[in-house]
């Protein structure tokens, strides 16, 4: 699934070639998605400028004069920049064709993303008014998760993995900030002390920037808005390591699952 970094690289790799640009043309082939695409979407968007993208959790927002429509690539979608005259590959589903010859097209071939259109105030939408803060704002912080950790039980790989409490942190990245961290993924959140969760924090902020700057984690079905992989995946600690050694003490990293999650830590360095 395309997380918060491959979000990012995504709207990264795309913007030069949409933002500021007039959409002439939209053609949906596919309308079932999660929620389905509005039958009056084309009238909304056509004709419009797309005033800037930006990016709130996996959702992409795309502004335009009178409104935003949003894109999210669910389980398995990209976006990619193509010329308009561009064979259609198998679950091409969405064309928004551009100045110059050139298309943003949505391809995703499990349907779980969604195309829908969110009016004057997206961040009112019941799909973006409960989210956590982003980990790159002012709010995120050692402290934050603290306040929000006490008293709970959930381990504190589930616990970072909430959208309400952080969005971002997801199931790649939480292995690798709690590694980082030395803190033990089923450990119960409400047990972590203020300096563990102060370096957690910074951890989670460190690993998503650090895979941003790489391009995205290199999944399988994961492709950037400039057609190019990521490369984040040469770079991991522990996720995918099952009885490899660890790059520090040389102990095999375990697998288990936590919240149907596999997860991946240290039995030495993570306590």
């Amino acid at each position: 699934m395309p997380e918060l970094p491959e979000v990012e690289t995504t709207r990264r790799g795309i913007d030069p070639f949409v933002a500021k640009k007039k959409i002439a043309h939209v053609t949906i082939r596919e309308r079932r998605f999660r929620w389905p695409i509005p039958n009056d979407f084309e009238k909304k968007v056509t004709g419009h400028t797309v005033r800037s993208i930006s990016r709130r959790a996996k959702y992409l927002l795309f502004e335009l004069d009178h409104g935003y429509f949003m894109i999210h690539l669910g389980m398995s979608g990209s976006l990619r920049i193509v010329e308009q005259k561009t064979a259609l590959q198998k679950h091409d589903h969405v064309d928004f064709q551009l100045p110059n010859k050139l298309c943003l097209r949505f391809n995703d071939p499990r349907r779980f993303g969604s195309v829908l259109w969110l009016g004057k105030n997206p961040f009112e939408h019941a799909l973006l008014n409960k989210l956590g803060p982003e980990p790159f704002d002012e709010q995120f912080n050692g402290e934050h998760l603290f306040k929000a950790s006490r008293n709970k039980k959930v381990p504190v790989k589930n616990f970072i993995m909430d959208n309400h409490i952080v969005v971002g942190a997801g199931n790649i990245y939480a292995n690798e900030a709690l590694f980082m961290s030395g803190i033990r993924p089923g450990k119960a959140a409400g047990r972590l002390t203020k300096k563990e969760y102060g370096l957690l924090a910074k951890n989670i902020i460190d690993v998503l920037s650090a895979s941003i700057e790489m391009g995205g984690t290199t999944l399988k079905d994961f492709v950037g808005g400039d057609g190019k992989p990521g490369y984040f995946q040469q770079t991991l600690r522990v996720y995918g390591r099952d009885k490899l050694p660890c790059q520090k003490c040389k102990t095999p990293i375990k697998l288990i699952r936590l919240g149907q999650r596999s997860t991946f830590y240290c039995p030495e360095c993570q306590h």
